[in-house]
């Protein structure tokens, strides 16, 4: 279920009801989740057409929206007691990303086509990871800048 709350922009600490979920997690998880949160905050601030970062909740779990430019698709962040091992970087399942992501990268882990999975005993592999973050945040950008060039060429 989403949060009712307002929205808040992301800063270095996280807004206090995402502070509390990450402050639920394990403290290994927790570490894992806060490493992925800082590549999506410095993937953002580092990538034209993104835009400031919105953090809020998502059905419970951290979510990052590019909310005032609509330049990207929504990206949160999860672990889940049933899997204590595994966390989770999620994606919208209607979008190619995964599908993307999968074919750049073969050797992680997916869940479907809405999740990038990885195991706590193993390193982040930061610079995928931020690759996959910064196709995420421009994914709404690259769509119709792609629409833009196809109407080029039919025209040209």
């Amino acid at each position: 279920m989403a949060s009712s709350k307002t929205p808040r922009p992301a800063k270095n600490k996280p807004a206090t009801e995402v502070a509390a979920i990450f402050d639920s997690y394990p403290p290994t998880v927790r570490a894992k989740l806060l490493q992925l949160r800082d590549i999506i905050l410095t993937t953002a601030a580092a990538t034209d057409g993104v835009g400031p970062i919105t953090e809020t909740l998502k059905w419970s779990e951290p979510a990052y929206l590019t909310e005032k430019t609509k330049a990207g698709s929504t990206i949160r962040l999860g672990w889940k007691a049933k899997f204590p091992e595994q966390y989770a970087m999620y994606f919208n399942c209607q979008t190619t990303l995964v599908d993307t992501f999968r074919t750049l990268f073969p050797e992680m882990t997916f869940e479907g086509n809405r999740a990038l999975v990885f195991q706590q005993e193993q390193p982040v592999p930061t610079a995928a990871v931020k690759h996959c973050v910064e196709l995420a945040l421009t994914y709404h950008l690259n769509k119709k800048n792609h629409a833009k060039q196809a109407k080029a060429v039919t025209r040209g």
